[in-house]
């Protein structure tokens, strides 16, 4: 079990340093080659994701007490294809604006600018999209605990009802003893009289 996965890994390893070759290759190349390189680029980026898949698969079938190592690396595998996909976003990004600036014939100081700009909103975009669906998930979490609360206090109102309809038929039956009692009292003390 584990040889597989050092198989998959070492062929992770091996793609991964080709395709950051070729990642950091891309802004220099002729406009025919970042084409065909690009799209290589994006054909091993599958390749990894699918190998990461694999990997995945045989940590799952890992007895419990010695997968703990084996998720450690894949959360840095992880990590790392992430950060290949964010590198391989800026190259595509600046070939683009290298295509658009020989298409329109504009100089690359601007496109450097609107490149960096574009970068920082997509950026921005990310963190605010973190924080909305963490305070999607904090609202949905609060809403669990309301729902339970409100049910605890319904559970609640339901108690108190029925002590007040205990305390009523108690209260009720002491009235009905107060009225024997003072009626036996009258009798007897009838009786007394006549007797005394």
């Amino acid at each position: 079990m584990s040889s597989d996965f050092e198989g998959y890994e070492q062929d992770f390893a091996v793609l991964t340093a080709e395709i950051t070759n070729k990642i950091a290759r891309v802004p220099r190349l002729p406009p025919d080659e970042k084409k065909q390189m690009v799209a290589n680029v994006e054909k091993q980026l599958e390749e990894a994701k699918e190998l990461l898949e694999q990997m995945d698969l045989e940590v799952r079938e890992i007895p419990p007490q010695s997968r703990g190592m084996y998720s450690n690396r894949m959360r840095s595998y992880k990590q790392e294809m992430g950060k290949l996909e964010t590198d391989f976003k800026r190259s595509r990004i600046a070939y683009s604006d290298e295509v658009r600036n020989e298409l329109l014939g504009d100089d690359g100081n601007s496109s450097e600018n609107q490149r960096a700009h574009l970068l920082d909103n997509t950026e921005r975009l990310e963190r605010s999209s973190r924080r909305l669906e963490a305070g999607y998930q904090i609202a949905v979490e609060t809403e669990q605990i309301g729902q339970e609360m409100l049910e605890n206090l319904s559970h609640d109102r339901e108690k108190i009802q029925r002590a007040r309809e205990r305390l009523r038929e108690t209260d009720a039956n002491l009235g009905k003893s107060s009225r024997v009692l003072t009626g036996m009292l009258r009798r007897q003390s009838i009786v007394l009289d006549r007797i005394f």
